[in-house]
């Protein structure tokens, strides 16, 4: 029986997807006046002259408009619930994607082409962690024909596209590396952002640590501990710390995101080796890790609970986060903001800047400050 939010469904103007449209003219129109005078006087009435490139399409659907969703996916889709079974994505390569249902049962799926052609700003329509609606194509193809509204999207900007690295997720593990490669504390910033804005719980976890003198962290872990945030130190070679993070894990929808090597893919299968997950070394020469997940994928957890393994990152540049709110995710200049001469004030330039007085009195770290600097620079928005 249709649900009281399938009843609510009703014709929509839907934006599709852009075509390109190229000439329509078989010749130079120019150079054929110039050399000939139009001696043909048909050719003036023949002569068709239309736009070129990016034509915008649009076509009347069954549906429902996302009010208020900004996981780009402004429209759902109406669907044949009698003949409809719910799944959830556990990863996505190329036009297909693995689909299990709650029965445990997994299908490899397309997309429906309505779906897949809806106008949006993210690089793919279906992403792993969705929940989504199939019905079958044929007797062995099934197809996702909707996707239902998302929580908790980790994302990123990717060729001026938003990636969407899962969603729904209540958690996120950002993991790094004490050495090989090295901690990058701004990436590490920079995620929390994300997570914030999200509504998603961060838990720095620093790996290998094994490797250093774990004293030496102590003036990081510190500074990430006093605004709030949990920290574990970790070794998926000794096992120091891996059974904190088991019960981090337990009956939570985790996403597992960091640099290529920092062993994230090691940690999950030191906390459940069932998963049996492929790891590589970093390279020697370049201290960069190898990409061994290619792909982002949904785990379920023999404990309770499901994880997200997801590619190794070089760079984190956050999406939807306008330069006005950037201070609000940071837990420590946001206790100030407020006092600030100016009520736009950026805190990077401006004369009876709150903030700016704050680091210069040592009430805030100077690196997190020069870090809220670095994605204000680099206009993250």
């Amino acid at each position: 029986m249709p649900s009281k939010d399938d009843k609510a469904s009703s014709k929509i103007r839907a934006r599709l997807k852009k075509n390109h449209q190229g000439r329509t003219r078989k010749g130079d129109l120019t150079r054929d006046y110039q050399e000939h005078q139009f001696e043909d006087e048909d050719t003036l009435y023949r002569e068709q002259v239309s736009g070129k490139g990016e034509l915008t399409r649009h076509r009347t659907v069954i549906g429902k408009a996302e009010v208020g969703q900004d996981d780009g996916l402004t429209i759902q889709l109406d669907a044949d619930m009698e003949n409809c079974v719910g799944g959830r994505v556990l990863t996505v390569h190329g036009r297909h994607s693995i689909v299990e249902t709650s029965d445990g049962t997994r299908y490899q799926c397309t997309v429906r082409g309505l779906l897949k052609n809806l106008a949006t700003d993210q690089r793919n329509v279906v992403v792993t962690g969705d929940h989504v609606l199939l019905e079958p194509d044929s007797q062995s193809e099934w197809m996702i024909v909707r996707v239902e509204p998302r929580r908790g999207i980790i994302g990123r900007t990717s060729r001026g596209q938003h990636h969407v690295i899962v969603a729904n997720v209540d958690q996120l593990l950002i993991v790094t590396s004490a050495a090989e490669p090295d901690l990058k504390p701004n990436l590490v910033d920079r995620m929390i952002v994300s997570a914030e804005k999200a509504c998603i719980q961060p838990v720095i976890c620093i790996n290998k640590i094994d490797l250093v003198d774990s004293s030496e962290l102590q003036p990081l872990v510190g500074s990430y501990c006093q605004l709030g945030y949990q920290v574990l130190l970790l070794s998926a070679e000794t096992g120091r710390g891996c059974q904190q993070l088991t019960h981090l894990l337990v009956n939570r929808e985790t996403v597992l995101v960091g640099q290529s090597g920092v062993g994230k893919s090691s940690l999950l299968n030191r906390v459940a080796p069932e998963l049996e997950r492929k790891v590589n070394e970093v390279s020697q020469d370049t201290q960069k890790g190898k990409h061994t997940t290619t792909a982002a994928q949904l785990l379920r957890l023999p404990l309770g609970g499901y994880v997200v393994d997801t590619p190794g990152i070089r760079q984190f540049q956050l999406w939807d986060v306008i330069p006005e709110e950037v201070s609000g995710f940071y837990r420590d200049l946001r206790t100030v903001v407020n006092q600030c001469q100016f009520p736009d004030c950026t805190h990077t330039h401006e004369q009876r800047c709150a903030v700016k007085d704050g680091v210069a009195d040592g009430l805030f770290d100077v690196r997190r400050y020069e870090s809220y600097c670095q994605i204000m620079a680099t206009g993250d928005d």
